[in-house]
């Protein structure tokens, strides 16, 4: 700790010294401000090490007063320190040296939430639901979850030692897991919906992924005979641009410009044109996008929308065009900082206009009309710009009752299909697997066995009302109508586990699939009945409809 603190402390005088020399005392400069500003950061640092009643951890305070700096600019610019590199690179390249597995915090231990098929964790046996214990000797139980997975992570070939608790098994079980090269398929999953259309659903834009959607493509065109395709860019918060470039360039003709970037240092200022000759200009294309698509993402759905080369259907994107670049720093840590934005085809920037404008999951909220700029498409459709890409076919997101979101919230979805699987060997194939009343009843006898209670925001909200309507007197007015209303926004688990059946055992459906079949699976399973690839196969099979999307005398707008 001296060491780290000396070299802190040694880098501060440093910088503060070097900046005050070479920039002097001119007090009308820029220049003298940053150096003037830095001295005082140090002799704060100083002052309060010396001082300060409580010793203090020096990386620690500098990395908060960081990020708390860069939080004053935009979400994206974020300080990288040297322990948080293997997940940056992870965003980057899919890959790290680990045993394959997503864990997370139940409670207060860390279990295994999905072990990757095929990789090391499933491989050995390690299983969802199993409690760390131990890694290499070390006792976990205090640890979040990035200190367990920085323990389960290192150099490729080199084994680790688990101790795990599994639920239903008295004794403790301890695996010894060799490290791999964990690469996560940017594309999960690709098939034929019918006869005609294919599908292909990417994850992330990590390196080389658009060579991974070619080689899909390819295959269903030239193995299964694929006339159309739906591609699905749902959750999808982006990557590498030059990933996205490449997509694109698969469905235009090589020179069409995709995106350019325009930023503060001119010569970084960028256009991005199709740099080969392309895979399909002509087959008929549909984007699925939803709230979680950013990013790279919107840069292929605005080029193919732009471009009027597919159809665009699901929900407002989230509504990042902002381009980050990675700088070295000392002691192996990076900035990650904002240096420019994206122009798709039509010229519209997709960033929100004000961060001010968010919904609660960080994507594009209400823009006023006086703020928005249109735009038009290659073929003369109008579009606006002021944050997200408006699909041509707007689907309303589908929300979840309070009830299941507290059944996952809680873990009961995750902790009942550990049980069930700890009692049932297989499952039927995912076609035609369903959740009977036989398991829905089971489930909702196991969630009560635990003594699971819930509250709804309906009730929360109109508890704030009543109180409300005491303080200002009004109360006694509408007493026997705040009392119904109140009787009816109760949770009632018998009923709602009835009024809720069909979500819940969607909820239930996938998780138990996900043990069995993992994430291929679990795909394959979601597409039977989803709402955006329906509406997707009903344009793609009726060409009329698919043309008139891409009319040019349609306006595509976004209607709160």
């Amino acid at each position: 700790m001296k060491n780290k603190y000396t070299k802190i402390v040694t880098s501060l005088v440093l910088v503060g010294t070097l900046l005050i020399g070479l920039f002097g005392f001119n007090r009308d400069s820029r220049n003298f401000a940053i150096a003037k500003n830095l001295d005082i950061y140090y002799s704060l640092f100083r002052e309060l090490n010396l001082f300060y009643v409580d010793s203090v951890s020096p990386e620690k305070i500098v990395k908060t007063s960081i990020d708390k700096m860069l939080e004053t600019l935009d979400p994206y610019t974020v300080y990288i320190p040297e322990q948080d590199m293997d997940d940056f690179n992870f965003m980057t390249t899919g890959e790290y040296g680990g045993i394959g597995a997503v864990i997370s915090k139940h409670d207060s231990m860390v279990v295994v939430a999905e072990p990757y098929e095929g990789f090391p964790a499933q491989k050995t046996g390690l299983k969802a639901g199993d409690v760390f214990l131990e890694i290499d000797g070390t006792k976990v139980e205090k640890l979040k979850v990035e200190g367990v997975s920085n323990l389960l992570k290192g150099t490729i070939g080199e084994e680790v030692k688990i101790k795990v608790q599994r639920p239903g098994v008295k004794k403790t079980i301890t695996f010894v897991v060799k490290r791999e090269k964990i690469h996560v398929d940017a594309v999960p999953y690709y098939g034929m919906l019918n006869d005609e259309i294919g599908y292909v659903r990417l994850k992330n834009f990590t390196l080389n992924c658009g060579d991974d959607v070619k080689r899909a493509i390819l295959e269903l065109k030239d193995k299964h005979h694929a006339k159309k395709l739906v591609f699905d860019l749902r959750s999808n918060p982006g990557g590498l641009l030059v990933e996205a470039v490449k997509i694109a360039n698969l469905f235009v003709s090589q020179g069409q410009e995709i995106v350019s970037t325009k930023g503060k240092v001119s010569t970084w200022d960028k256009v991005y044109k199709a740099p080969i000759a392309p895979l399909d200009t002509i087959m008929p294309l549909v984007v699925l996008v939803n709230r979680g698509s950013a990013s790279a993402s919107e840069i292929v759905t605005g080029a193919i929308q732009d471009l009027d080369r597919g159809v665009v259907v699901g929900a407002r994107t989230f509504g990042k065009g902002l381009v980050q670049t990675t700088r070295d720093l000392s002691y192996n840590s990076k900035l990650k900082v904002t240096t420019a934005k994206y122009y798709i085809p039509s010229g519209r920037c997709i960033q929100a206009l004000d961060y001010s404008h968010r919904n609660d999951d960080g994507s594009v909220g209400t823009i006023p009309d006086s703020l928005i700029t249109e735009f038009s498409t290659k073929g003369g459709r109008k579009v606006y710009d002021g944050g997200g890409i408006t699909p041509d076919l707007e689907i309303k997101p589908q929300y979840f009752s309070s009830l299941s979101v507290h059944l996952i919230r809680d873990f009961m979805v995750f902790d009942y299909a550990t049980h069930y699987v700890a009692n049932h060997e297989q499952i039927p194939p995912v076609e035609d697997f369903k959740i009977t009343d036989e398991i829905y009843d089971d489930f909702v006898n196991y969630v009560k066995s635990n003594d699971f209670k819930y509250e709804s925001v309906s009730e929360k909200l109109l508890e704030k009302a009543i109180d409300k309507a005491k303080k200002e007197k009004y109360y006694d007015l509408a007493k026997d109508d705040f009392s119904n209303l109140k009787a009816k926004l109760a949770p009632n688990l018998d009923k709602d586990f009835k009024a809720f059946k069909e979500e819940i055992s969607d909820l239930l459906k996938s998780e138990l699939i996900v043990r069995y079949y993992y994430q291929k699976g679990v795909i394959k399973s979601s597409i039977i009945d989803d709402i955006e690839i329906k509406k997707a196969k009903e344009i793609l099979s009726n060409m009329d409809s698919y043309n008139n999307f891409l009319d040019s005398n349609r306006t595509i707008k976004h209607e709160d």
